[in-house]
């Protein structure tokens, strides 16, 4: 390629002869033979690419490398790579080889691993035709997604926990590959998580923010994919938190007794979305209990911990939540110093504002992460024993049992959540839960909130969702999501408008 065409787009003929984009291509050739090993790339198929790497340049900026289509891919050699710039037009290919070599190609995966790059500021994007990603797409030709839970290699999946249910899209085959950057564009947009896209009975895309995070995320996306198969072949379900025997889908429907003001029983079920406080649990083992914990236990923590990356962010997010307060007036806010003015003004300074928190009962993850990890050491030293109401622990084994999906949404964090029913006064009841949602997907009182939690389900039908709270403002707001509310009566809740609108239950026992 002339030196004229590459410095056109602002990189001059010696950037491409440079030492970033050399390492990168050999990197790329590289992984091109380990991923062969792994027969993710084998017959041709498959294919890889990552930014050319340059701090001085921004993400968004960087070239692309990008393998060639149609070659033996554990063969490959540097040279045989194509550089393109970083809004996918080619700068740079590679010279003809002699026969039986085909003519240089770039790959006809480029317009999909462009969406990647735009739409996820990807650092590297891999394409495995690896049998696992192929077959796992197989197990029922009707599904829209995979999923799977309560599995270790979930951890090394972005933003995915033990106890989180992994979702990853499936989109159709088609005859040509750059046919399907539509559907997987669609597939992206409607999966903001995601970081994989599968391709049903071809492969699977999967990116990640550099070429490590695109690695470690296809090892752990493929011992998954075989997991699932495997307890598949068991007749076990890897979506089901205890991995128990497949059942025969069914819906949950709400008793006759419970009906709402036309005297009409609820719709089936898909999924429950539970409440904590006031709905599982009473309002008052959180007010007499876990929140005075935190608030005796804080300055012993953070001195305890002080010098941890953990409490160090926690503090670093309660300063950021202090300074919106401090500028919004808000009534008990007092500035956090700097870690340079001493540990214990800092300390002092937290303690003061997460005791006006916790008077004031705000909602805020800041709090509630620090919280989190308060109540974790009481759990830890059996200080603590969370409360459910007695119906609660039966209901959860019954939707487990008729293959309902239960989530948590609380303004506790994830951890608290997890804590909670891991330590309850029925055992642990994590095993009945596919999942936990907390204030980072949005406030308990916006609608936009249910509407992410509805697309981190993948449930196409709003209505299919039944959340379970205490809270009138809640319901409301899951009701302009589209989905179905009905508000839990238990003793000491707050009494509710007249004329409110919403079903109630005073058990799980009428659900």
């Amino acid at each position: 390629m002339a030196a004229a065409a590459a410095a056109t787009i602002g990189f001059p003929q010696a950037y491409l002869e440079g030492k970033e984009v050399k390492e990168t291509s050999s990197l790329v050739t590289e992984l091109c033979r380990h991923f062969y090993t792994q027969g993710w790339v084998s017959g041709t198929g498959g294919s890889i690419t990552m930014k050319v790497h340059d701090a001085s340049i921004p993400k968004p900026d960087q070239l692309i490398a990008m393998s060639p289509s149609g070659v033996q891919k554990e063969r490959m050699q540097p040279e045989d790579m194509y550089i393109l710039s970083p809004n996918g037009s080619i700068i740079s290919a590679p010279s003809p080889k002699p026969y039986p070599n085909k003519p240089p190609k770039c790959t006809d995966c480029a317009p999909l691993f462009m969406k990647a790059y735009e739409m996820r500021n990807a650092g590297a994007v891999i394409h495995s035709h690896g049998m696992e990603s192929c077959l796992v797409t197989m197990l029922n030709p009707q599904a829209k997604e995979f999923r799977i839970t309560h599995m270790e290699m979930i951890k090394g999946i972005q933003g995915h926990g033990y106890y989180d249910e992994l979702v990853v899209p499936i989109i159709e085959n088609t005859a040509y590959e750059n046919e399907l950057t539509d559907s997987l564009t669609k597939a992206i947009e409607a999966y903001p998580k995601a970081t994989a896209v599968l391709v049903r009975s071809h492969g699977v895309y999967i990116w990640g923010d550099s070429w490590i995070h695109a690695k470690t995320q296809a090892e752990c996306y493929h011992y998954l994919f075989d997991a699932a198969i495997k307890l598949h072949q068991l007749g076990l379900d890897a979506a089901a938190p205890d991995h128990g025997p497949i059942r025969s889908p069914t819906k949950l429907s709400v008793k006759s007794g419970v009906k709402d003001s036309q005297n009409q029983t609820e719709p089936p079920r898909r999924c429950i979305v539970l409440d904590i406080e006031g709905t599982t649990t009473p309002i008052t083992f959180v007010t007499d209990v876990l929140f005075p914990y935190a608030r005796e236990n804080v300055g012993k923590h953070l001195n305890l911990t002080y010098d941890t990356a953990e409490t160090q962010e926690d503090i670093k997010l309660l300063r950021s939540q202090v300074e919106e307060d401090l500028s919004q007036g808000l009534a008990g806010a007092v500035p956090i110093p700097h870690a340079d003015e001493g540990k214990e003004k800092v300390v002092a300074a937290v303690v003061s504002n997460v005791e006006a928190m916790i008077k004031a009962d705000r909602k805020i993850t800041a709090l509630k992460e620090l919280q989190g990890h308060i109540w974790r050491t009481g759990f830890e030293c059996n200080e603590l024993k969370s409360v459910v109401f007695d119906d609660v622990a039966e209901a959860l084994e019954k939707w487990h049992s008729s293959g309902i999906k239960v989530y948590i949404y609380s303004s506790g964090s994830r951890l608290a959540q997890r804590l909670l029913f891991g330590n309850t006064n029925y055992g642990d009841l994590r095993k009945y839960l596919s999942g936990f949602f907390d204030t980072t997907i949005g406030n308990k009182k916006e609608s936009k909130s249910y509407k992410e939690i509805k697309e981190t389900l993948g449930v196409d039908d709003p209505s299919e969702i039944l959340f379970v709270t205490d809270v009138y403002q809640e319901a409301t707001a899951a009701k302009a999501a589209g989905l179905e509310a009905v508000i839990s009566i238990r003793p000491g809740n707050a009494s509710l408008p007249e004329n409110h609108g919403f079903k109630t239950v005073t058990s799980f026992s009428q659900i």
